[in-house]
């Protein structure tokens, strides 16, 4: 069994058991949370697809920790005129383990 969820403004393909990493979500660690932008759903080789989400089904995952991600540098450079700007960012993110997929049937 297999879904694509949304959250964050991403799309996700998950199964149970798997852990991924999203947008840093303001729950505490150990917490359960809810999609319920459900896009997709795969049950026994037959897709269900929604328009847009796949009504009354849900994933269910848990907060494992939370984190920042690998700093990314900007770095700006304008040729002839001495100007240069370097900042970093790290990403803050949340790291989620799909413990169940509900249809909702």
């Amino acid at each position: 069994m297999l879904a694509v969820i949304k959250t964050g403004g991403k799309q996700y393909l998950v199964t149970p058991g798997k852990k991924i990493k999203i947008e840093k979500i303001d729950k505490k660690e150990g917490a359960e949370i809810i999609f319920n932008e459900v896009l997709l759903l795969e049950k026994n080789k037959k897709a269900e697809i929604g328009t847009p989400t796949v009504k009354g089904a849900k994933v269910v995952g848990k907060i494992l920790k939370h984190g920042k991600g690998k700093k990314v540098i900007i770095f700006k450079y304008k040729a002839k005129k001495r100007e240069k700007t370097k900042k970093g960012h790290r990403q803050p993110f949340s790291e989620i383990e799909i413990v169940k997929i509900e249809t909702g049937k």
